[in-house]
């Protein structure tokens, strides 16, 4: 069948655009209003993470809607493209984890005195789908997890 999509290609080449941190844009929702920040993605496995403050505006837009949207931009040279991401932001809780990702993501460190800071919030960003518009191209492409 020509044409076709090969999904599972396009989720390996998704997944090859993280590093271990980039700047996204991440949009919650303030009750009809949507907002939008940057913020520093973080890898780790396969898994997707962001730290912020526990009492930031966002870190409050979440635990009222955990539904969030956030998008990156893909630059070669002149030309772009974008990946689009719908998640389910949830709280982590478990200090191992909170307290690998404040170990290794030096930035931190600046912001807060330990993992168990009480200021110190890191979101989990569970992926519900992607819109992928590869560098060059002018037709996104959506893809479920």
């Amino acid at each position: 069948m020509s044409g076709a999509v090969d999904v599972e290609g396009l989720k390996r080449e998704v997944w090859s655009l993280f590093g271990e941190l980039q700047n996204i844009y991440l949009a919650t929702v303030e009750g009809d209003q949507p907002r939008l920040r940057p913020v520093t993605l973080i890898r780790s496995g396969d898994r997707l993470f962001f730290a912020t403050g526990a009492g930031d505006a966002k870190t409050v837009q979440i635990k009222g809607n955990p539904k969030v949207e956030f998008c990156m931009l893909l630059e070669k040279g002149e030309s772009k493209g974008t990946l689009r991401v719908e998640c389910l932001a949830k709280a982590v809780t478990d200090m191992s984890v909170k307290s690998d990702l404040y170990n290794r993501v030096a930035f931190m460190k600046q912001f807060w005195s330990s993992p168990e800071d009480e200021r110190f919030m890191l979101f989990e960003l569970t992926p519900k789908g992607f819109e992928y518009m590869a560098i060059g191209s002018m037709q996104a492409t959506k893809i479920k997890p």
